[in-house]
C-alpha cells in the first residue's frame, strides 16, 4: 500500500505542470444550494474531490471554542453507511489519500483517488454531509484527539503560543480573538445535543463547495455529483453577525510567559483590513520587502550585517474580515528586544519614506508571479484555490487574474500602505519570555 500511495503521489503532482496558463473550469449550482466547480485536467489519471464548508473558529459561541476544528476530526468517524473507523480504511484501499484542515473562516475535507474512483469519492463526500454519525463515543474519542494535538502543537511547543496571543490583544470584539483550537474546557463542556446542532447549522450544502479537478468525463461526473448530492436537503439560512473593531491609536503592550522556550522573542503585531482588498495585497508584498529569504531588508540588516538577532521574520496572516500583520524576532545577547525593535521601525521608516527602486518592485512582481504559477501548478492546489476564491472571496476567477493586483503595484502604493498601516501607536507589542521557573532551573 505505502508503494502505491507513492506512486499516487508522483502521479499527483504531475497533474499539473508550472505555467502561467489560465485555469479552466465550470461552475453551477444545485437545487439545494451547493455550489460545484468542475476543472479537467487529463494530463495523469488522478481526481481530487473536496469540499469547503464556509465554518471556522469565528463561527463558534465564545463560551464553545474548538468546534469547527473539532469537527475537522469528528466528520470522519463514520456515517449511516460507512462505519465507525472505515473512513481511512476505504481511501487507502482505493488507492487514494484524504485530509481535512480547519482555519478561522473556512473548513476543507477532500480525497485523492486514481481517476476511475471517482464515484467513491463524491459517495464519501456527499455521505460526510447528508448523515454523519454524531455520538457520544464518537464525540468522546476525538475529543482526546484534539486535546493530544494541542499538547503537541500548542502547550509543549517552543512558541506555540505565538499567534494566539498575538490575536487576544489585537482584536476585542471579532471572534479571531480566540484561538482555532479552542478552549479543551469549552469542549469539555459541551453536550452531544451541542455538537449534533452545529453540524445541522453549518454543515449543509448551501454553506459549502464541491470540487471536483483532475482527469475525469464532465457529464459522468455531473451525473453522480446530482445522484449523491442532489437530494441533500437545503440548510436554513445562516445568519451571520458583522464585528466591527475600533483603530488602534495607543500601543498595545503585552507579555507572555513561555516554558518551553530560552531565547525571548520580540513581536510587533498590527492589524491590517481583510484579505479580499488591495491594502492586503500591497501588506503581502511590504512583508516580501522585509523579510521573504536571507536577501529581505530585515534579515540582512539585523541579522546578517549587524548580528543583532538569531532570527527574524515578518508575515501576513490573511483572513477573510480583517488581517493581522506580524513581525517578530529572537535577539542575540547582548542586545534586547528593545534593540531588535528599534532596528525593525528604522526599515519601517525607510519604506514609509523613501520608494523602492524599479528594479526591487520588478523582481517583487517576478517573485509574485512565480508564487502564483506554483499556486496553480498541481491539481490539489488548484481545487483549494477554487474553493477559496469562490467561498471567501465572492469571485471564482481570481485564480486567473488576481496576479494582475499584484502586477499593478506601485512603489508609491508600497510607501503610502506603509505609512498607513505600520505605525508605533498602531500596533501590538508582544514581550515573548521564558517563564520564571524556567529561568530558574
Amino acid at each position: 500500500m505505502k508503494n502505491s500511495l507513492m506512486a499516487l503521489g508522483a502521479l499527483f503532482m504531475l497533474g499539473g505542470v508550472a505555467s502561467a496558463q489560465k485555469v479552466a473550469f465550470e461552475e453551477y449550482k444545485l437545487d439545494n444550494g451547493l455550489h460545484v466547480i468542475l476543472h479537467n485536467d487529463p494530463s495523469a489519471p488522478t481526481v481530487i474531490t473536496s469540499v469547503m464548508y464556509h465554518v471556522g473558529a469565528k463561527d463558534e459561541n465564545p463560551e464553545r471554542t474548538g468546534f469547527a476544528h473539532f469537527f475537522e476530526h469528528l466528520l470522519f468517524e463514520g456515517t449511516e453507511n460507512i462505519k465507525r473507523g472505515e473512513w481511512f480504511k476505504i481511501v487507502t484501499g482505493n488507492g487514494g489519500v484524504n485530509n481535512a484542515n480547519t482555519t478561522d473562516d473556512r473548513t476543507y475535507y477532500y480525497e485523492v483517488f486514481p481517476s476511475n474512483n471517482l464515484e467513491l469519492g463524491l459517495w464519501m463526500e456527499a455521505e460526510r454531509m447528508l448523515h454523519p454519525v454524531i455520538n457520544q463515543i464518537g464525540v468522546d474519542t476525538q475529543n482526546e484527539v484534539v486535546k493530544e494535538e494541542k499538547r503537541l502543537r500548542v502547550d509543549n511547543q517552543p512558541y506555540g503560543n505565538f499567534l494566539a496571543e498575538v490575536k487576544k490583544n489585537i482584536f476585542t470584539k471579532h471572534p479571531y480573538r480566540w484561538a482555532t483550537i479552542g478552549s479543551m474546557s469549552h469542549l469539555d463542556a459541551a453536550t452531544l445535543e451541542e455538537f449534533q446542532a452545529f453540524n445541522k447549522k453549518f454543515y449543509i450544502p448551501n454553506n459549502a463547495v464541491l470540487i471536483v479537478a483532475g482527469d475525469f468525463k464532465k457529464e459522468q461526473a455531473k451525473e453522480w455529483i446530482q445522484k449523491y448530492f442532489g437530494p441533500i436537503k437545503k440548510g436554513a439560512a445562516i445568519q451571520r453577525e458583522t464585528f466591527v473593531e475600533e483603530p488602534i491609536t495607543q500601543t498595545i503592550k503585552a507579555k507572555f510567559e513561555d516554558a518551553n522556550i530560552q531565547i525571548p522573542a520580540i513581536v510587533a503585531a498590527y492589524r491590517t483590513p481583510s484579505m479580499k482588498t488591495r491594502d492586503a495585497r500591497v501588506l503581502d508584498m511590504i512583508s516580501s520587502i522585509l523579510s521573504d529569504g536571507k536577501s529581505s531588508r530585515l534579515y540582512k540588516k539585523i541579522v546578517d550585517d549587524k548580528k543583532m538577532a538569531l532570527q527574524i521574520g515578518a508575515f501576513s496572516n490573511n483572513q477573510e474580515d480583517y488581517g493581522s500583520y506580524i513581525i517578530y524576532g529572537l535577539p542575540q545577547a547582548p542586545n534586547t528586544a528593545e534593540n531588535i525593535l528599534a532596528e525593525i521601525d528604522l526599515e519601517i521608516v525607510n519604506l514609509q519614506t523613501e520608494l523602492i527602486s524599479e528594479k526591487d518592485l520588478q523582481k517583487l512582481q517576478n517573485k509574485f508571479e512565480n508564487q502564483y504559477v506554483n499556486s496553480n501548478s498541481t491539481i490539489d492546489g488548484i481545487a483549494d484555490n477554487l474553493a477559496s476564491y469562490h467561498l471567501l472571496y465572492g469571485d471564482v476567477n481570481l485564480i486567473n487574474t488576481e496576479i494582475e493586483i499584484y502586477q499593478s503595484i506601485t512603489r508609491e502604493e508600497i510607501r503610502d500602505i506603509a505609512k498607513k498601516y505600520l505605525n508605533p501607536n498602531q500596533r501590538l507589542v508582544l514581550d515573548y519570555v521564558p517563564s520564571k521557573d524556567k529561568a530558574q532551573n
